[in-house]
């Protein structure tokens, strides 16, 4: 696995705040040893669920986005690493993998311009080599009996989330999306807008429900290409929940659970539908924390929940002494999932 870059011992000590008479997730977190074979090391351990980082935002330029995901990683993990072990949830639990190796990408993606269609291709193709790399990962993980939890990047990165999980499970998967947008546009060449679209049209994706879709940001052709597929793609909006309250927050969860709960699910999370949150579609407008919270938790607890991915978040595109606010938000979403995914 060339392409993956371990998270090792001394860089998680590093980051770790000891302090006498508490235990931090750092001190407890599993690294992976060195020169030690990935697969044989996930099957052995008991964690059960696996830290995996994706620093890039190519696919967000690519989809005419705000640059600015990359370090999402990097203030989460640090985040992470000083939550409290405690009986409520353990650092043991989980193992830091590392993260995925997208250092040529973003070199090449820094000098592309997306409004030339030339370096738009050339951007496209970019994701192409991460969406590889990340399916290959995630099926390693899921192949071993662990469950990723995906941090950093864009939301080009479901598509390699569920191919890779579709490709360990031996058949197509489902996936619940909290986010403002569809991100199933057009299959015009890989970006942040079309990872689940692409998914679905290459028969990776079984089952797809959007939760809480923005109103005025879904176009009506991303709205006519879910009609006619509403057998097996579904969605709600923001509006019909907190605006006009034609519909309830809590049994919409419950409806789009039903939808997509009899095969396994991922989870994905797109931090732009959280108000004033840094993000490459940053909006005033969304779900509350506490919702996005009780989001994480409902559908994490369920036995056919396969992974999490967190995305979209960009520390560097807010005020720099709040950066490490993602980094807590985040924190907290991991956890949630973890304490829900342990009672199954």
């Amino acid at each position: 696995m060339e392409k993956l870059l371990p998270f090792t011992i001394k860089e998680l000590g590093k980051i770790t705040n000891h302090r006498s008479g508490e235990i931090k997730f750092g001190e407890k977190m599993l690294t992976l040893p060195p020169n030690a074979d990935i697969t044989t090391f996930l099957k052995a351990s008991e964690a059960k669920f696996v830290l995996l980082g994706i620093p890039e935002d190519v696919g967000i330029r690519a989809n005419y986005g705000r640059p600015g995901a990359a370090s999402a990683w990097k203030t989460a993990i640090k985040s992470i690493a000083n939550i409290q072990h405690n009986r409520f949830c353990k650092g043991s639990q989980i193992i830091i993998l590392g993260e995925v190796d997208v250092y040529e990408e973003m070199l090449e993606a820094k000098d592309l311009d997306y409004k030339i269609m030339d370096d738009r291709l050339k951007l496209s193709k970019l994701v192409e080599k991460i969406d590889k790399e990340v399916s290959h990962i995630i099926f390693t993980i899921i192949k071993a009996g662990k469950t990723p939890i995906i941090i950093g990047g864009g939301h080009n990165n479901s598509y390699g989330n569920i191919k890779g999980a579709a490709l360990a499970k031996g058949k197509p998967v489902n996936a619940v999306n909290f986010d403002a947008h569809s991100d199933f546009r057009i299959l015009e060449g890989r970006h942040s807008g079309n990872g689940f679209s692409y998914a679905y049209e290459e028969g990776f994706l079984k089952k797809y429900f959007v939760f809480g879709l923005h109103e005025n940001y879904t176009s009506k052709s991303v709205l006519d290409i879910i009609k006619k597929t509403e057998e097996r793609v579904r969605y709600n909006t923001y509006d019909s929940i907190k605006i006009r309250n034609e519909k309830q927050f809590y049994q919409e969860m419950v409806a789009a659970h039903e939808f997509i709960k009899t095969d396994s699910y991922g989870i994905e999370i797109d931090l732009d539908a959280i108000p004033n949150i840094p993000s490459s579609a940053m909006t005033l407008s969304g779900f509350s924390i506490e919702e996005l919270r009780q989001f994480v938790a409902y559908f994490g607890k369920h036995k056919n929940a396969a992974y999490l991915h967190i995305c979209e978040g960009a520390p560097d595109l807010g005020e720099e002494k709040n950066n490490h606010l993602i980094g807590n938000l985040t924190g907290y979403l991991v956890t949630d999932f973890i304490k829900a995914n342990q009672e199954k």
